[in-house]
């Protein structure tokens, strides 16, 4: 088509401005390459969804420079996020899962060994919150150009490039596209990709339907809660079953429930459900609502076609037991933001943006699974009508419930899903035929140098903030590690990657710490941080080795 048929052009285009498609639009220019985002909404991200910005993703938004900015956000710093379980909220508690408030998360990671795994916890931070500051950052970037209230209606591939036309019959065309544009993604039904995997889940607490609702409720902390703060709380008993998650320490909670058909839904009779959660008539306003399907376990068929990809919701659908959706999400794009750059600058080979579905899709199939058999769990809690009885059977009843519940503490501590995404087996990994990669967990995390795995942490100078994390030493392009006493030089692969336009920076980490962590002298890290090689010595084929590693070979 001529250029003047066209109303813009840009190297990326991204469908959906939720948090998944603003952080694929914040690594693209943290790569200096420019996108533009649609989104048909209008960025007030007015209703509550996340809760939660997990150790991985807290590390990618340090990566930005945003990780304090949004530590800043959701519950205050010094209260607790224990998980607490009653009766109703005026009435027994049965059990109460420990969690450490931000400033303990904080004095943890000062007081880190040198080899500490974890340089940013866990964050409780409502994704509405979040999204809103995505998008004034966003908006302060000079590669970022944000089209809210802009809808697409069709997704032009062809070999060149894509035609993206919204509905005002402009058309921007793209190297690539990406769809971040959720569940019902436009970007996934035209490229004719399909979801597979479970659809919902049979059982009376958080499955088939469910409601979500966005309330106001001015006494229960004061009146009900005092001197009892977590971030979130159950009320589990005969009549319903109800979550309420604080968003700001104060009286805005999210309420998760299936004792309400969200097909049916009354806000009267939200508010008597809320009231039978308590025990007793507190007010309660009601600011919005929606509905979910627990149990979703849905990872599309592919993630890409061409020069079109998908990520985030697009991609899988999760229950949100255990928080994986949204992160997982931000993960995706963190792996793809470096290959669309190398795409789009000429260094990546066919075979990088082909690598994306073979090393995600695995991830997303292990994720969606852990977060439906984490919801299946809740389906084992039994309410029997004794259960708030002041008797023997009641005690009994109580007893038998805080031995369940205290089982349930997995699905928050879970590190080994967080940091232990691996992408073994992908054709831009290389590895030894020796190395045995760590065994997967969702509650625990082995650092490990064997290629494909996340890149070892560690703290450098003996510091533990700013500038002294591994992490902030790493280029924006590939990193090679030198480590311990004496390690051989890289020139070979520096020379090789000068050679075809790759980004490469070498960097020296003395001492045994990293050295043990990695197994070896050399180890060379992708901009996703994650591993693509090591080796006590280059090998021969320097140049075969990065031609393998960026898809070329």
């Amino acid at each position: 088509m001529p250029e003047q048929d066209f109303a813009a052009r840009a190297p990326v285009v991204v469908v959906g401005g939720g948090p998944v498609g603003l952080a694929l639009a914040l690594l693209l220019d943290a790569q200096n390459v420019a996108c533009v985002v649609y989104d048909e909404g209008d960025a007030s991200f007015d209703h509550p969804r996340g809760n939660t910005h997990n150790a991985r993703t807290m590390e990618h938004y340090r990566r930005l420079g945003i990780a304090d900015p949004i530590r800043a956000l959701g519950l205050p710093e010094h209260q607790a996020t224990d998980v607490v379980y009653f009766t109703r909220y005026s009435g027994y508690e049965l059990a109460r899962l420990p969690m450490p408030s931000g400033t303990q998360k904080r004095k943890a990671v000062a007081s880190a060994p040198a080899d500490g795994q974890v340089p940013e916890p866990l964050h409780r931070a409502n994704q509405m919150y979040v999204e809103r500051f995505l998008v004034r950052h966003a908006r302060t970037r000079p590669n970022i150009t944000l089209r809210y209230g802009v809808r697409v209606d069709e997704i032009l591939p062809d070999a060149d490039g894509v035609t993206v036309r919204d509905h005002r019959g402009r058309r921007t065309r793209a190297r690539y596209v990406v769809g971040c544009d959720g569940g019902r993604s436009l970007v996934r039904r035209s490229a004719g990709i399909e979801y597979t995997g479970e659809h919902t889940l049979d059982q009376d607490v958080l499955g088939r339907k469910a409601t979500a609702a966005y309330l106001r409720l001015p006494t229960l902390r004061r009146d009900l809660l005092g001197g009892r703060d977590a971030w979130s709380y159950w009320a589990v008993n005969a009549d319903v079953v109800v979550n309420l998650i604080s968003l700001d320490g104060a009286d805005e909670f999210c309420l998760l429930t299936s004792s309400l058909d969200p097909d049916t839904f009354d806000a009267e009779q939200l508010v008597r459900i809320v009231r039978s959660a308590a025990g007793t008539d507190l007010p309660v306003e009601v600011l919005g609502h929606r509905a979910w399907k627990p149990g979703v376990a849905l990872v599309a068929g592919s993630f890409g076609s061409g020069r079109v990809f998908l990520a985030g919701d697009a991609a899988h659908l999760f229950t949100p037991t255990g928080g994986f959706g949204m992160n997982t999400g931000i993960d995706d794009v963190a792996n793809l933001a470096w290959k669309l750059a190398a795409g789009t600058r000429g260094w990546g080979g066919a075979r990088l943006l082909e690598s994306y579905s073979a090393e995600r899709r695995p991830v997303a199939l292990r994720n969606t699974a852990a977060a439906r058999a984490l919801n299946q769990n809740l389906g084992a809690i039994e309410r029997p009508a004794a259960l708030e009885d002041d008797s023997a059977a009641g005690r009994s009843a109580r007893a038998a419930a805080a031995a369940l519940l205290g089982t349930l503490g997995e699905q928050f501590s879970s590190i080994g899903v967080q940091l232990g995404a691996r992408y073994d087996g992908s054709p831009v990994i290389r590895a030894e035929d020796a190395d045995t990669p760590p065994p997967d967990s969702l509650t625990t995390y082995t650092p490990s140098g064997v290629p494909g795995g996340r890149a070892p942490h560690l703290w450098l100078d003996g510091g533990r903030g700013a500038g002294s994390s591994l992490y902030d030493r790493l280029g924006a392009g590939f990193t090679l590690l030198r480590l311990g006493a004496s390690p051989p030089d890289g020139a070979a692969l520096c020379a090789a990657a000068a050679d075809r336009g790759v980004p490469l920076t070498v960097l020296d980490v003395p001492g045994p710490v990293g050295r043990e962590l990695y197994g070896r002298d050399l180890a060379l890290v992708r901009p996703d941080q994650h591993l693509a090689w090591r080796g006590d010595r280059l090998p021969r084929d320097a140049v075969r080795l990065l031609a393998q590693v960026t898809g070329a070979g």
